[in-house]
């Protein structure tokens, strides 16, 4: 009983620390403890356009796809901050319609229009292309002729690869020249792809453009198996660097570019927050008077657990920079509706076992061994709706799903370590223990 009253005191000195970490705010410039979704503090509404113009008709939506895929990449990792970020093709009465296609992102949090153009960052675009035969050409290109400016577009096709084949770039530098080299390691499918470039044109030039403009054509000599390139383009070690970095988080496949800005208000507004947050803990204090009156000791030892668990979810959220959205929110509020359920069953499983005559250590011991296997099953179900949710839906729907995911993997802990822990702490012999357990005490009977 000492080694769990030790371990019990801890567990409070620990809250009160994550206590205090969650009721901070994140910067001395933003006092708020979390950061707030698009729904409740509102944001930036950026719209960009998607140039096509080099890309085959019927690869287009392809492309786009590739390009959402790439943006929520490096705007929302975690699917956390709800970023919304949709494609929208134009009409078909437009002119160009096929070369402008529109990319509308709303950034929440995120008022100031620079900060959130900051925030996409300067994304490279990534493409390898091949000479044009010559009948492609035009003439007075050909001849040098004055009268036509050249541009790289005239001489080369664009080939199937581009920066969304990328899986991993990273710098080096030529042992013999001291040059400066951006390494590429292509996916899969940008492997296969390499490497059937490579086999058909052996003695052509592979020309390498980066946002527009040539950086390096090597001459291909050989075929390619292993699905590795490399960039030469006189770049210094810092200007590597950030391009292995844009690359990494993500190379365009078609140019964007930023055709308007606006600042979006709240769709909930603040009154809508404090009335959430005050609803939130009237239900937290029902279910405490709820689980003390059924369960006496037991019920109070679930309500220290439950706070326990809030505290420590909160300070995950806080500490990855969790966007809180009505839907994050909800996620949370399941995940809590889990682990008042553990507990439930775990109590009822000792009930049985001390009314079977077992000691009071026995009967904690034999229901949680027998409560293990629903509360397991249980939260197993929950995790695998989280994990499908997260993998196959939109942000919009992310951000709920890792909210009960984590939500889930935390209430189990409270319910099946701190719940115990506390529950180890009162004296097996004492009567009063005995009695109100997991017993409700007399003054809430009938």
């Amino acid at each position: 009983m000492k080694n769990n009253a030790i371990k019990a005191l801890l567990l409070v000195i620990f809250a009160a620390f994550l206590t205090y970490y969650i009721s901070t705010g994140n910067e001395k410039s933003d006092p708020s403890p979390f950061k707030l979704g698009l729904d409740l503090v509102g944001g930036t509404h950026l719209e960009y356009k998607a140039d096509t113009a080099l890309v085959e008709p019927t690869d287009v939506p392809e492309a786009m796809s590739a390009l959402r895929t790439v943006l929520e990449k490096r705007l929302n990792p975690y699917g956390t901050s709800e970023v919304q970020i949709s494609i929208e093709s134009p009409s078909v009465f437009a002119t160009n319609a096929e070369n402008e296609q529109r990319v509308i992102i709303e950034l929440p949090g995120v008022t100031d229009p620079e900060e959130a153009k900051k925030a996409i960052g300067d994304i490279p675009v990534l493409e390898f292309r091949l000479p044009k035969p010559a009948d492609q050409i035009q003439p007075n290109l050909a001849s040098g002729s004055p009268e036509f400016a050249p541009r790289p577009d005239d001489f080369f096709l664009p080939a199937e690869l581009t920066g969304r084949h990328v899986e991993k770039a990273t710098v080096s530098q030529d042992p013999y020249s001291g040059q400066i080299l951006v390494d590429l390691r292509f996916s899969s499918e940008g492997k296969d792809i390499f490497a059937e470039i490579t086999r058909e044109n052996i003695g052509n030039e592979l020309a390498i453009f980066l946002d527009g403009q040539v950086i390096s054509a090597p001459v291909i000599q050989q075929e390619i198996f292993d699905g590795n390139a490399q960039i030469s383009g006189n770049f210094t070690q810092l200007e590597a660097q950030e391009l292995s970095r844009n690359l990494n988080l993500g190379a365009l496949p078609v140019p964007i570019s930023l055709l308007s800005t606006q600042t979006v208000s709240p769709s909930l507004g603040s009154g809508i927050l404090e009335a959430g947050i005050v609803a939130g803990g009237v239900g937290l204090i029902i279910v405490v008077v709820f689980l003390i009156a059924l369960y006496g000791i037991a019920g109070v030892v679930a309500s220290i657990a439950l706070f326990i668990y809030g505290v420590l979810t909160l300070a995950l959220f806080k500490w990855f920079g969790f966007v809180f959205t009505a839907a994050g929110v909800a996620g949370f509020i399941i995940s809590i509706g889990m682990a008042v359920d553990a507990n439930v069953l775990i109590f009822e499983r000792i009930r049985e076992e001390l009314k079977n005559g077992k000691s009071h250590q026995d009967a904690i011991k034999e229901g949680f061994k027998r409560a293990w296997e629903s509360i397991r099953d249980g939260n197993i179900s929950a995790l695998i709706t989280a994990v499908v949710l997260f993998y196959l839906t939109t942000s919009l729907v992310q951000g709920f799903a890792l909210t009960l995911g984590i939500g889930v993997l935390i209430s189990m802990f409270s319910a099946i370590t701190v719940t115990r822990t506390f529950l180890y702490v009162f004296p097996q012999d004492n009567p009063w223990v005995k009695k109100y357990l997991v017993t409700m005490p007399k003054v809430f009977k009938k």
